[in-house]
């Protein structure tokens, strides 16, 4: 956007002094390119649009006769005030509206899901001696980039691959400047490099080895194939056997490579293909990636906010936004049907690729099969992941009705489990899990330093804690309140629908107690272990109930139990292993960690230093006659002479 050209309106800004009058702000919307943004009560963006004449697009929203699809319909009546930014075109209008989406991700725009970066293999060939290396971004730096790919790890692999092919440096050394400046890394020394640190290999041959990389990298594998079974044939005949098992090994790699680059087409172009498959209000969009005709990877994103789009629509959301975050635009764009705004939409991915792209709808032959396989693709990703999110639903939000149903609990929603650590009283400390719909939200577990107990008094400390939890939940209540923001919760304002106790009776009757004390109302349920300490049921209204040890509802107790005790055992030991840090030498006068370090070189244990004498502490570096007399009559208590 040119910002000298761009006029900016932002209506309705001083919201205490002049009350935003919908009605008479849609007199002054301007007949101008630009974009529009819908705020609510709260003055949060709820909607983000563009239009080629703001004055017409806006006033749409609010016509008594428009027929909107129910989402629409919704977010107008949310709709307190809007702004508007007027640019120079609709391209313009475009550009920022992607922005502006990625940035705020408003409740009513139809959003990808994902927001993902993709891997690139990077050759910096304007260097002298180049690399090989990964990349997430595509820069203007004259490096030749391929991708990008949809595996991390994949690339990561055949970089390495490629690497140990071509005997190429992965060193970030500046050569020439720093040839002869350091020794050789390991890599020359195993022979998967030939240093060109040291000058060991000419310009001209290292060049060789990275065009034969490059051919690799545009998927010609038939020389390095062959190389291969030849230089491992003629390892075996020489009966070097490790040798030959090295190239056979990297004859399998790149075998395995090759397969996954099954041919597409026979045009040998770079394309996208992108399909999508609907079921109730869920969407996904299915996109594969082809490179030089070669089918390299495949992706499928979730739509959220799709309720009343068209196919249409929604692919054209899809293709904003995915382009706006990706630096590769491809020559040729397949969808399945043509989309909303392909005029602009065609301009944008023209200039931001720096030449033509072509969009095609195919209906037969071919190509038409590509989008029906990314149909299909998207179908079964979409039958597949609601298959997993029912059972998913089963281990959690199902599990959690088996509990409510069987303490007579008429919700539960979020869920707070407490357990005690100690070795013989030795650092008491407490955890707090809490579980909401059946999941971990590790955000709101605590740990707790017990303050007021000594010794192994696990009631004390259970109090102690508990205490400490309330109180505070209820003294930021009380702050929020008194700042009018009821709505927003601190860390303990949000109270449990139930207490879990790792233990039985005695623990549920301390909870009760100081829930009572504070006049605090919530169910509280103890998690009872039988000898082997396995829980068996739940202790509940003074009685103990068994649940099939089978159910979702168990296993999911057991989970919370052994989190809240893993919670727990995590933070008293990390407290014994500061604790155990502190030496016994540091309460020496004159010893610090340099001299504590120096002691230990020199004997083997605590107890050598212990009997020691001053002459033989004082013949330690760093230890003067004066602090070896002080060692010394710290353990004996006088110095003798």
């Amino acid at each position: 956007m040119n910002a000298n050209s761009t006029a900016s309106y932002f209506i309705g800004s001083d919201m205490e002094q002049d009350k935003f009058n919908i009605r008479e702000e849609l007199k002054k919307l301007p007949d101008k390119p630009g974009v529009y943004i819908m705020h609510d009560i709260n003055d949060s963006i709820i909607y983000v649009g563009k239009a080629i004449i703001l004055k017409n697009r806006v006033r749409s929203y609010f016509r008594e006769s428009a027929n909107h699809s129910p989402k629409i319909a919704k977010m107008v009546s949310l709709v307190e005030r809007f702004e508007y930014i007027v640019t120079d075109s609709e391209l313009e209008a475009l550009v920022l509206e992607n922005n502006l989406i990625k940035e705020h991700r408003p409740k009513y725009n139809t959003m990808l899901k994902d927001d993902k970066t993709y891997p690139y293999i990077k050759v910096t060939v304007s260097d002298e001696y180049p690399r090989i290396l990964f990349s997430r971004e595509m820069k203007k730096d004259k490096s030749k980039y391929f991708g990008p790919y949809t595996s991390a790890g994949a690339v990561k692999d055949t970089i390495e691959l490629i690497n140990k092919l071509y005997k190429l440096r992965t060193c970030n050394r500046k050569l020439p400047k720093d040839i002869g400046k350091e020794r050789p890394c390991l890599n020359y020394h195993i022979h998967q490099c030939k240093a060109p640190c040291q000058n060991w290999v000419s310009p001209e041959e290292y060049r060789n080895q990275v065009e034969q990389a490059l051919e690799f990298l545009n998927g010609n594998y038939g020389k390095i194939l062959k190389e291969l079974q030849m230089k491992m044939e003629q390892a075996s005949e020489n009966l070097e056997f490790e040798e030959a098992v090295t190239y056979r090994d990297l004859l399998n790699s790149v075998k395995q490579v090759a397969q996954k680059q099954k041919i597409t087409d026979s045009e040998g172009e770079d394309r996208d293909v992108i399909a999508l498959a609907e079921e109730d209000q869920d969407v996904v969009v299915q996109i594969f990636f082809v490179r030089n005709g070669k089918l390299i990877g495949r992706e499928h994103f979730y739509m959220t906010n799709v309720s009343g789009e068209s196919k249409s629509t929604i692919l054209a959301s899809f293709v904003k936004q995915f382009y706006a975050g990706t630096p590769f635009i491809p020559k040729e764009l397949l969808l399945q049907e043509e989309i909303e705004d392909l005029d602009i939409i065609s301009q944008w991915l023209c200039e931001k690729r720096g030449s033509k792209v072509r969009f095609h709808f195919p209906k037969k032959g071919s190509k038409e099969k590509l989008v029906d396989l990314a149909v299909r693709n998207a179908a079964m990703v979409l039958r597949q992941d609601k298959e997993r999110m029912k059972r998913e639903e089963g281990r959690t939000i199902g599990a959690v009705k088996e509990i409510a149903n069987l303490l007579n609990i008429e919700k539960i929603v979020r869920m707070e489990a407490f357990d005690i650590s100690n070795i013989n009283g030795f650092e008491n400390v407490g955890s707090m899990v809490v579980y909401e719909k059946g999941k971990p939200k590790k955000s709101d577990y605590r740990k707790f330093k017990i303050k007021s107990v000594s010794g192994p008094d696990d009631y004390g400390c259970m109090k102690e804690i508990l205490t400490r939890r309330f109180v505070h939940g209820l003294e930021e209540y009380k702050e929020l309140k008194e700042k009018n923001l009821e709505m927003k919760y601190g860390s303990f304002t949000k109270f449990p629908d139930l207490i879990l106790m790792d233990g039985g009776k005695g623990q549920v009757n301390i909870a009760l107690q100081v829930l009572a004390e504070l006049k605090i109302q919530i169910p509280v349920c103890g998690m009872v272990k039988d000898d082997n300490h396995r829980t068996r049921g739940l202790y509940y209204n003074k009685e103990e109930i068994l649940i099939d040890k089978h159910s979702e509802g168990f296993k999911l107790i057991t989970r919370i139990q052994d989190e809240a005790h893993r919670f727990a055992i995590e933070y008293h030991r990390s407290l014994r292993s500061k604790e155990q840090v502190h030496s016994v030498l540091d309460d020496i006068p004159g010893i610090g960690p340099a001299r504590r370090k120096a002691l230990m070189k020199a004997f083997d244990n605590i107890g050598d230093i212990k009997d020691a004498t001053v002459e033989e502490l004082e013949a330690i570096p760093n230890i003067p006659h004066n602090i070896a007399e002080e060692i010394y009559s710290f353990f004996h208590g006088s110095v003798v002479i």
